[in-house]
């Protein structure tokens, strides 16, 4: 009888874009194609420098610590019984290999037609005849930048594939994928830039190969073919390591970017996702990371699901800003929420983090937040989504709960009095609150308990206190010195 153990589905890479043929080349000329890269480099210690640690690639990873296996066997692709536990790589570029294939590249609808192929040809070597297994088997899609369009194609393309093979895919996770296209000094790629492919990237381009309405203005949207929550969005946020072109893309990209994708066009419309300090690819690439790989264990294998969103409720005004508002000037502003998320024992990685230094801040207008009389056609304050992370209680090691912490910070971009910024006497960056939550989450029968600490007033280890409820939830009330007030608003619940 074939053993299907959820959550541990046959895994699938599907590599990001080769450019020139060089590059196809040389794609094609690995076996993982890109899945096996690892990293001896991570960035930041508590001098800023850049330190030494092994990364053995997620490839590895998942072999050493989850029990997964390659297909492949003596020089070549396994055609016999393969194990649930498998990574597949979807070798698409191979057609472009002169050698290999045809010379050709494939389109995007092409690949993703063979995605299908792929998926259903996979079942047949897990499950055989078996009809139990067949009705168990799931496949998870995991994709490198344009990979993930040509999963997006597949899965919601109605032109593409059938009902039945979508069904059969459980979880898709993207690291950096432009899922909203690619810009270059502030311009989207043109439609008919054709050589190598480029023109893949244009929004009306991918409207078409997405199953999207013409004249679509974004492109992220799976348009309900899909299940929302169960596609991942990772994010990379620094640009300054991303080499390609001797750099030219990491310029044109500019700050908030991961060197290619801008950060507000690398993830799914409405989609859990998470921020990490690393680049398109490269030695300090999204994919070659700590931070990349435990989201992905996470998402695919965890068992919890935590989101947190910040509400205001005060956001006072310095002394001198509120004076100019109590003689009538008009005083705008605009607040970054900034938060870090980080599982107990986590030494050389965060789970997200969304800082003002590295551009990933989220930004709030006072008016969006607190003014909604001010904002046509909305009802309900735009209270940021600070993070959602997955959690796995089989890492828990010391007694039943699950501990994380999050960085918290708000903060101004500045005052504008009577439409001029006022630098008088306020220092810009000044932050309305700040600090360190513990938090800890405890399952029992009648759901879950929450206690919390402030860190930078107690110590981490404490029980802490509980958090409150209210007709809408769990939450940790914030309150500052300064008059800053605010709920975290937590929803903590199953994850499978």
């Amino acid at each position: 009888m074939v053993n299907i153990q959820p959550p541990y589905y046959p895994i699938i890479y599907v590599r990001g874009y080769a450019m020139t043929q060089g590059e196809i080349d040389a794609t094609v000329s690995t076996p993982y194609m890109g899945f096996n890269l690892g990293s001896t480099k991570t960035r930041q210690d508590w001098e800023g420098k850049t330190v030494r640690h092994i990364f053995e690639s997620p490839l590895v990873r998942l072999m050493k610590e989850h029990g997964y296996r390659d297909i492949y066997l003596d020089g070549r692709e396994r055609v016999d019984a393969i194990p649930a536990r498998s990574i597949v790589i979807y070798r698409y570029y191979e057609m472009a290999d002169s050698d290999l294939g045809t010379g050709r590249p494939l389109s995007v609808l092409e690949a993703a037609q063979g995605l299908e192929d792929l998926i259903l040809k996979i079942r047949d070597q897990v499950c055989g005849e078996d009809a139990v297994a067949r009705r168990a088997f799931k496949v998870y899609l995991v994709a490198h930048s344009m990979g993930g369009l040509v999963c997006r194609c597949y899965l919601q393309n109605p032109a593409v594939g059938s009902a039945g093979s979508k069904a059969l895919v459980d979880k898709v996770f993207t690291y950096a994928t432009p899922h909203n296209g690619i810009e270059m000094a502030g311009m989207n790629v043109p439609g008919f830039l054709g050589l190598w492919d480029l023109n893949n990237f244009n929004r009306q381009h991918m409207a078409a190969y997405l199953g999207l309405p013409d004249g679509s203005e974004r492109v992220d949207s799976l348009q309900g073919a899909f299940p929302t929550q169960r596609f991942f969005s990772l994010v990379g946020t620094n640009h300054k390591d991303y080499n390609v072109a001797a750099g030219l893309s990491a310029k044109l990209a500019g700050e908030m970017s991961d060197g290619l994708v801008k950060i507000e066009n690398a993830a799914v419309a409405g989609s859990p996702r998470a921020f990490v300090h690393r680049s398109h690819s490269g030695p300090f690439g999204i994919v070659n990371s700590e931070e990349g790989y435990q989201n992905l264990v996470r998402f695919l294998f965890g068992n919890v699901q935590v989101v947190g969103t910040l509400e205001a409720e005060a956001l006072p005004l310095p002394p001198s800003v509120r004076k100019a508002k109590d003689q009538d000037k008009q005083v705008r502003a605009s607040y970054y929420f900034e938060a870090t998320v980080s599982p107990r024992g986590a030494m050389t990685y965060s789970l997200t983090e969304r800082r003002r230094e590295t551009h990933s801040a989220v930004l709030r207008k006072y008016d969006e937040l607190l003014h909604l009389d001010k904002v046509e056609g909305r009802e309900a304050p735009r209270s940021p989504v600070l993070f959602s992370v997955f959690l796995d209680k089989a890492n828990v090691t010391v007694g039943r709960s699950l501990v994380f912490s999050v960085d918290l910070g708000v903060s101004t971009t500045g005052y504008e009095i009577d439409e001029f910024l006022f630098f008088d006497r306020h220092v810009a960056g000044e932050y309305l609150y700040r600090n360190t939550l513990t938090l800890r989450a405890t399952a029992d029968n009648e759901g879950w308990k929450v206690h919390y600490t402030l860190t930078d007033d107690a110590w981490s280890e404490s029980r802490g206190r509980p958090v409150e409820s209210d007709a809408q939830g769990l939450f940790v009330p914030l309150n500052s010195a300064k008059g800053f007030r605010g709920k975290l608003r937590l929803a903590v619940g199953p994850w499978a």
